[in-house]
């Protein structure tokens, strides 16, 4: 994952599947999945961030718990999640 602020109060999500990840099916099903994880949990990201995933070979099987767990796993070594206040 790259991280750059956009000087902006919202953020931009940007997606790379290599070819060695497998075809185009596969590769647009990791799109989703990362897509998808992103925009359920959105709120719990900062503002104003690109966020570029780049997503490995071994990323052809995953499902969606495991492309949640990683972008929410990325997030947080990056220090990008917003402190929940409980």
């Amino acid at each position: 994952m790259y991280i750059r602020n956009n000087d902006s109060e919202f953020n931009r999500l940007g997606i790379s599947v290599s070819k060695k990840v497998g075809n185009s099916v596969v590769r647009h099903r990791v799109v989703r999945l990362v897509r998808e994880s992103y925009r359920l949990n959105e709120e719990r990201f900062n503002s104003g961030l690109d966020l570029v995933v780049v997503a490995r070979s071994t990323a052809a099987d995953i499902d969606y718990k495991a492309a949640e767990s990683a972008l929410l796993h990325l997030a947080k070594l990056h220090g990008i999640l917003v402190e929940s206040s409980s």
